[in-house]
């Protein structure tokens, strides 16, 4: 059995990207034999967050959202990073045989100082932080798309140094790529990358009339339902594929493909791809609201999983403090 560990940044709703690549994803693997941590970034988030209220509501926005999506927290180990604390004591031990060359190499620090974001402290050392937070339960896999796998590689060559000169300490992680199937790219509303910040992204428990709205926001072109076209090369089928049974998308397909009268429109393609999404997500935006209606639940969930999860990190701690002559 191995110990799988993934973070997630509390940074506002979770929408249909966030869903398909990293949430669907996350409650299948906790739903099996391996033993899942999955942890509320709020330290990670103060490297840009000044809003303390905001960052208190978006971690508790993560923890109704995952529950609500189905992952049992009886089996996966749901918490938030602050309550687990000795992480940073593990990240300090971490820096101090760390280089600077290898943190000026970061991908993400590099980004976001070439996009004009004026670097603080906690953002130039914030993959000794993450490194921390894979290396401090002793984690074996660490689920990454393509452009995250660098955090785990640094990962591993902090543990290596830290081995090298004081012993084994510290478990090697490897990074794991979700299965295909469990995990999709979805787009925004206009074809590019769905993102909060692009404002292109669809809210996993809008409903209603929002949703309409939100559905009704996808990119088409102007040319009539009667038009044959091409559905490979249509942007609302990216999303139908996400929700349709494959015989329903395969006649819709046929249809817009052959045209002429009867074809359906962009308006009934659209109205379908609403009601796909309410149905989807119709139970957990209930569960959610039981949820809203209970926060002590919530509270007793995270304070649970970092209980269990400070079991691991103590013992980790204690490994790393005697290996280099703290205790």
């Amino acid at each position: 059995m191995k110990t799988v560990l993934s973070g997630i940044q509390p940074s506002g709703r979770p929408h249909l990207g966030n869903y398909f690549g990293a949430i669907r994803p996350h409650v299948a693997m906790a739903a099996g034999a391996d033993t899942c941590l999955y942890f509320i970034a709020d330290y990670h988030a103060l490297t840009t967050s000044r809003d303390p209220a905001a960052l208190r509501e978006a971690s508790r926005d993560v923890a109704l959202t995952y529950l609500a999506l189905g992952l049992d927290a009886d089996r996966a180990m749901l918490f938030r990073q602050s309550d687990v604390p000795e992480v940073l004591e593990i990240a300090w031990l971490l820096a101090c045989v760390t280089g600077m060359g290898l943190l000026e190499r970061a991908h993400s620090y590099k980004d976001k100082v070439a996009k004009g974001l004026v670097p603080n402290v906690g953002l130039f050392t914030y993959p000794v932080l993450m490194a921390a937070d894979i290396l401090a339960y002793d984690s074996d896999l660490v689920p990454v798309g393509k452009d995250q796998i660098q955090h785990v590689e640094m990962a591993q060559d902090m543990a290596a140094s830290f081995n090298a000169a004081f012993g084994p300490v510290f478990r090697r992680p490897e990074p794991l790529m979700p299965r295909e199937e469990l995990q999709a790219k979805v787009p925004g509303l206009d074809g590019e990358k769905m993102s909060k910040s692009y404002g292109n992204d669809l809210w996993v428990f809008e409903s209603g009339k929002k949703l309409r709205q939100a559905v009704n926001r996808i990119v088409t072109d102007s040319e009539p339902p009667e038009t044959p076209k091409d559905p490979e090369k249509m942007l609302l089928f990216r999303f139908l594929e996400l929700f349709l049974e494959p015989a329903e998308l395969a006649e819709w397909k046929e249809r817009v493909r052959r045209g002429g009268p009867g074809a359906p429109g962009y308006g009934h393609l659209k109205q379908r791809m609403a009601e796909a999404i309410e149905t989807r997500f119709g139970p957990a935006r209930l569960r959610r609201e039981e949820l809203l209606a209970d926060p002590a639940e919530v509270d007793r969930i995270l304070a649970h999983g970092a209980e269990r999860a400070r079991v691991r990190a103590v013992a980790v701690l204690d490994r790393a403090r005697r290996a280099c002559g703290l205790r």
